[in-house]
């Protein structure tokens, strides 16, 4: 484990992508999903090429007695499982189980990315305006450095998302890049110059 030496380290972090997609709204957020995954799927590479943290939390789907495995294999035997293979967590992948919007809200997120040495999140996955944008201001409260790429982050409302990447770059200091291309884990995770 990398110990918190290292203030500058960067973690990724995939929201929410391992999903049923059986509950309300899922026809709305599907196709959003869809155009995310391959710029997801490239980042989680590139952060696992760089030896950089891949942290995904996630929903456990009211299943309150699953591990992240089986919540995996749940996803995977579902129909959308086209959406969850590219961007699977490995061997490496660390998981963090959520029950609310807020990746810190009651969970040991904090803990693992201090005992990580992580001053810097890249927020990616699902839904921009609600689950990113809370994990966002929770990170800021945090005093992290927050990075969103805007091809990483799924949406069910266009116009509500637009919103709150709009909020995070102004009232939470995120920085809003166009693309996950952008992103550079050599540099911890900033946008390339």
């Amino acid at each position: 484990m990398r110990g918190a030496e290292n203030q500058d380290m960067c973690a990724l972090i995939v929201i929410d992508m391992i999903n049923t997609y059986d509950h309300e709204d899922a026809e709305l957020l599907v196709p959003s999903v869809q155009r995310v995954i391959p710029a997801l799927a490239d980042l989680i590479g590139r952060a696992r090429g760089a030896d950089v943290p891949v942290v995904y939390a996630n929903d456990n789907f009211g299943l309150w007695r699953s591990h992240h495995g089986e919540l995996l294999e749940t996803a995977l035997a579902r129909p959308h499982a086209d959406l969850i293979e590219p961007i699977r967590p490995d061997d490496e992948s660390l998981f963090v189980m959520k029950a609310r919007h807020s990746i810190f809200y009651e969970t040991p997120l904090s803990y693992l990315l201090w005992r990580l040495g992580v001053r810097h999140v890249v927020l990616t996955g699902q839904v921009t305006e609600q689950c990113i944008l809370y994990s966002a201001l929770d990170a800021h409260i945090r005093h992290l450095d927050v990075t969103v790429p805007r091809d990483a982050v799924a949406s069910i409302h266009p116009h509500l998302a637009a919103a709150a990447l709009e909020m995070m770059e102004r009232n939470m200091g995120a920085r809003i890049s166009t693309t996950a291309k952008e992103i550079d884990f050599v540099r911890g995770g900033r946008s390339a110059p």
